[in-house]
């Protein structure tokens, strides 16, 4: 309720389109995968007080926007994709995914698409990504839905959970963590060369760092010892090279 409209919650992906483009396929296989999932067509509402979700119709479809940038410097696609990104979502009245379609050569597009967080992870995001190939290629060659129908809907795999994580389950589960987590403390404060601001503002950049096979299935024996993630595994390293540098001992 008082950080929907973070761009902090906003999922961008971008995927670059090849070769000759079938429009019409490509908007017929997004349309065809908000049709299939009732959670990407969801928005919420608060009505006396409580939440609830309202699904639009199977035919609501997908926005995309088609944008020719093909005389536009090549700095600027980056920007756009910026500016698709960090656009707010309005979590009552919706759409929660949307796209655009950004033109950048006479054979290339790069196909942008957002989704909201509440509707989305990760997860769900290589699902769409799999989902589209597969019905853009069907679509495009004349064919049909090849996708098998889904047995349920996230909103049902949602109530299970829910009724499936209460009572004694939730008391253990949350005993475990309690217990666990017990003397941790409450932030998570890394060495860096620059004081946390008061506020976050969840401004950032990327460092990419690569491993060599070698290095990487080291760590991965060493989270399989240790019993935890190689995310973990990762950044317990190397917050301990941090904390090291500067010190013989």
């Amino acid at each position: 309720q008082l950080d929907g409209a973070s761009e902090a919650y906003h999922m961008p992906m971008a995927l670059r389109l090849r070769g000759e483009l079938d429009v019409p396929a490509l908007r017929r296989a997004l349309d065809r995968i908000v049709a299939r999932h009732e959670v990407l067509r969801t928005t919420f509402q608060r009505i006396d007080g409580a939440t609830a979700q309202r699904i639009a119709p199977a035919d609501a479809g997908l926005v995309l926007e088609l944008h020719d940038l093909r005389d536009i410097a090549a700095d600027k696609l980056q920007q756009r994709l910026d500016e698709e990104a960090a656009r707010a979502f309005d979590l009552k009245r919706g759409p929660l995914v949307r796209g655009q379609l950004l033109r950048t050569a006479d054979d290339e597009h790069v196909l942008a698409i957002t989704m909201h967080h509440i509707v989305s992870d990760g997860w769900s995001m290589a699902i769409f990504a799999d989902e589209l190939g597969a019905l853009y290629a069907a679509y495009a060659a004349g064919g049909e839905d090849p996708l098998p129908p889904l047995p349920i809907q996230y909103a049902d795999y949602a109530l299970w959970q829910q009724g499936w994580l209460s009572g004694e389950v939730l008391e253990t589960q949350s005993r475990y963590w309690q217990q666990a987590l017990s003397g941790a403390p409450a932030l998570l404060e890394l060495p860096t060369d620059r004081p946390r601001p008061a506020q976050q503002s969840f401004v950032g950049d990327a460092v990419p760092v690569e491993f060599d096979a070698a290095m990487t299935a080291m760590l991965r024996k060493l989270a399989q010892r240790c019993g935890t993630t190689l995310f973990m595994t990762v950044l317990i390293v190397d917050l301990l090279e941090e904390i090291n540098i500067g010190h013989d001992d």
